[in-house]
């Protein structure tokens, strides 16, 4: 079992940068982030391949977020710029099982395929 703990959420204005991280207390294999919304479903965000060489992301958030990891240390990364007001969520980071989870992008974005999740950071975008 592999303990996910984010951190970094905090409130910030339009336009404003923040960095979310996600420390795991083991080996990790491909790692995404999902947001959620008062009201809305939880959402896909952006996930990373094991060696950080292959990246996917939301269109919401293409070009404005981008996600990295650093394995020696078991934390992944979400570099959040240009933030906007819907961009406000619970953010949480999660992880599959086993490697080999992701078959295609649509898996990526199915938040049914991660079976590892963090307890959440709360990120709160002001206009």
């Amino acid at each position: 079992q592999v303990q996910l703990v984010e951190s970094g959420g905090r409130l910030v204005q339009a336009g404003d940068s923040l960095r979310l991280s996600c420390a795991a207390s083991g080996r990790t294999f491909s790692m995404g982030w999902f947001r959620q919304a008062p009201g809305k479903e939880r959402e896909f965000v952006a996930a990373i391949n094991p060696t950080g060489g292959t990246t996917y992301y939301a269109a919401s958030v293409k070009g404005r977020f981008t996600i990295s990891r650093d394995n020696a240390k078991n934390t992944v990364y979400l570099q959040m710029n240009s933030l906007k007001p819907e961009d406000t969520g619970v953010y949480y980071c999660a992880g599959p099982r086993r490697p080999g989870t992701f078959l295609r992008y649509s898996d990526y974005e199915s938040f049914e395929k991660y079976d590892y999740w963090g307890q959440g950071t709360q990120v709160t975008v002001s206009s």
